[in-house]
Order: structure tokens, then C-alpha cells, then sequence
């Protein structure tokens, strides 16, 4: 939006990190014309059914996080969300949350060697991706609560069977999916937009 506002609308992403202010992207641009159509904003709002007590007012969080599409010559690496998360069963991208003083990079790498004991090189960054919404943490805290994803498609050269090392975490099952075979996995709605429009382009080396 900031871009559209400027006159611009972003053609691809080309690199990210943090600093002191935030998160730094950087992108090629191409100026807007008349039939442009502006990008879309993705706020969910809260949940009506919400229960707020009238002197309560939500706390602004933000988390960062980094996933990768990431391939091999064996399939599509996916991870199976366990319990600890809303979408228990669900299939998504392997990746994580950033930790302190960590590029977007290192910590998806962390995120899939965690996940599923795969070394993996990245590849180039695809999105960048903000939802945001108003609800209640796992520990009942009123948030207003800001998902910035950051997206990249990366490589394993030597694949290996996947094993979860984060034992009890937010990952039950680690995958490698036949790239044939991969739509017959329940994903999450935006694993499967992102592997929709990226898998094929993703190279093997």
C-alpha cells in the first residue's frame, strides 16, 4: 500500500531483513496505470463472538516469521501442525518464527532443520505476506495481532527421511511429498495458494 501510494506497484521481492525499525524490504517496482488494481489488505478484524470486557483494550503484538517451498529430488517438504497450534492436522510450509538478532534467512534454515532435520540452501524470496487480526493468545491475553510471513523457495541436495527434532513443539510430522501427489495433503488455504503458484518455478539445485 505504500508503494501503491507512491505510485508504484511492487513486480517482485528481492531481498528482506530486520534492523532497529522493522523489517527492510527491498523490491522492483513498476509505476501504476489507470487500470491498475490496488493490492489487497488482508485484516480479519475480531471475531464477533469475542468476549471483551468494555475497559479491556488489546495489546499490539507482531510476530515475524520465515517458511521456504523447499525441494529435493524426492517431493515438496511439508510439516503436519500438531496439537499445540489451531490447525492441528493441517500440512503447511516448514518455518517458523524469527528468534532475537536472527536474519529472516538463518531463521527459516533453523525453522527446517528443527522441523524436519533437513540441511537446505535458499534460493531467492518469493513474498512477503501480513494478515492481521484481533483475538486471544494462547495464554488469554486481548491482542491486536499482526502475522508477517516471509517466503522463500529453497533447495536440499541430499535429502534424507525427515525427523522431528523440536519434539513437542508446534510440529508433529515432517514429509517429503511427491510433487505429483502433492495436492492430495490437507494444507493449510495459504501453503497451498503459495504452492500453487511457485512449485513448478522452484528449481532442484
Amino acid at each position: 500500500m505504500l508503494l501503491w501510494r507512491r505510485g508504484f506497484l511492487m513486480s517482485q521481492p528481492l531481498s528482506t531483513y530486520l534492523d532497529d525499525q522493522g523489517v527492510v524490504l527491498t523490491a522492483q517496482v513498476r509505476p501504476r496505470t489507470s487500470s491498475s488494481r490496488p493490492p489487497r489488505v488482508r485484516s480479519r478484524g475480531s471475531d464477533p463472538s469475542l468476549a471483551i470486557a468494555p475497559d479491556e483494550r488489546p495489546v499490539p503484538h507482531q510476530r515475524i516469521a520465515a517458511y521456504a517451498i523447499v525441494r529435493s529430488r524426492w517431493g515438496v517438504l511439508g510439516t503436519q501442525c500438531s496439537d499445540r497450534t489451531a490447525i492441528p492436522g493441517l500440512w503447511q510450509l516448514p518455518g517458523g518464527g524469527l528468534e532475537r538478532d536472527e536474519t529472516p534467512s538463518e531463521g527459516v534454515v533453523r525453522e527446517i532443520m528443527e522441523e524436519s532435520s533437513q540441511r537446505v540452501r535458499i534460493r531467492r524470496l518469493i513474498d512477503v505476506q501480513s494478515d492481521h487480526w484481533i483475538g486471544r493468545s494462547p495464554a488469554g491475553v486481548l491482542e491486536d495481532f499482526q502475522a508477517l510471513r516471509i517466503i522463500y523457495t529453497a533447495v536440499c541436495v541430499e535429502p534424507t527421511e525427515p525427523e522431528v527434532l523440536d519434539v513437542g513443539g508446534t510440529t508433529m510430522a515432517a514429509s517429503w511429498v511427491p510433487v505429483r501427489r502433492w495436492r492430495s495433503l490437507p494444507w493449510t488455504s495459504g501453503a497451498r495458494s503459495l504452492l500453487d503458484r511457485h512449485l513448478d518455478q522452484v528449481p532442484l539445485r
